[in-house]
């Protein structure tokens, strides 16, 4: 007769390591819920009720919607996190909803801070910027290449590089003689006035520069903070811009400012446009342009 095989002690349930483990604890799932990206998270809200009440959680959103921003916590209070996330992460860009067929191609730059509603919009990224005192806007673009914007709204602003047809050309063969600065306050899209075609962007200055321009620069500054040490890594051109033969453009942007610098081939100058969009006649700027097109 063969040996019997000795019995091991069974297993109970009551010793297993998942004993007592809920799959349905609210805080561990809100802190995976933390580590995903936007298209996961609307997939594990499919998953049944109990996920998606739990993603729709404002505050998982809004730890998505900075984390992949690269912001702090803000000062300024949003609402809708999840709105304000599909917004900015949806592929949506202004030319979209407007002047469409204009549009060539564009990427994303980034996010910062608007903190005070004071900006300085410049097309020259030297440094030190002096601003001068009692000039109007014309001569303040002509001798210095920058101008001052007020009732800017504070908060968190996104910037995109455009890249459209020249305005005045209705030919499909055109190959894009204008690059554009694009910012916008993040809830810009989500609103009414906007989305209607009520707002509208305003001409607030502009001006010739008549001889050869090495490049098309553009900068939007928070003047409460134009001489932080991040905001002084944008004037270190080296460290950003393009080698003399590097025709791709480029961009830097930190906690308070954005810019952006293409090199030229050789030119007969350009033609610098400053735009403003406001909510309402008398509302606060929501997004802001600087275009620059070859003469």
């Amino acid at each position: 007769m063969g040996k019997r095989m000795r019995r091991e002690k069974s297993i109970c349930c009551c010793n297993s390591p998942l004993a007592g483990f809920s799959w349905y604890e609210e805080d561990i799932w809100t802190e995976i819920a933390k580590h995903l990206d936007g298209k996961s998270l609307v997939m594990l809200g499919t998953t049944n009720k109990w996920f998606h009440c739990l993603i729709m959680e404002d505050s998982i959103w809004k730890f998505a919607c900075l984390r992949d921003l690269q912001l702090p916590e803000p000062q300024h209070t949003f609402l809708n996190w999840i709105k304000l996330y599909a917004s900015a992460f949806d592929g949506s860009h202004s030319f979209m909803f407007r002047q469409r067929e204009k549009h060539i191609d564009w990427m994303r730059i980034g996010a910062f801070f608007l903190d005070s509603p004071i900006a300085l919009l410049a097309e020259k990224l030297s440094c030190p910027l002096k601003i001068p005192q009692g000039e109007n806007l014309g001569k303040t673009l002509e001798s210095c290449g920058f101008c001052i914007l007020n009732n800017i709204k504070t908060g968190i602003w996104i910037a995109d590089l455009q890249l459209v047809r020249c305005p005045v050309c209705d030919l499909n063969t055109c190959d894009g003689t204008m690059q554009t600065l694009d910012a916008r306050h993040i809830e810009l899209f989500l609103s009414e006035g906007y989305r209607d075609g009520s707002w509208e962007y305003q001409i607030i200055g502009s001006h010739d520069i008549k001889k050869h321009a090495d490049g098309a620069s553009a900068g939007i500054f928070d003047i409460k903070h134009l001489n932080d040490s991040s905001t002084s890594e944008i004037f270190n051109l080296k460290s950003w811009v393009g080698k003399p033969n590097d025709w791709q453009p480029k961009a830097m942007i930190t906690l308070h400012a954005v810019a952006i610098n293409t090199n030229l081939q050789e030119n007969e100058g350009l033609h610098v446009k400053y735009q403003a969009m406001k909510a309402g006649p008398d509302g606060e700027v929501v997004s802001l342009r600087i275009s620059q097109q070859l003469l």
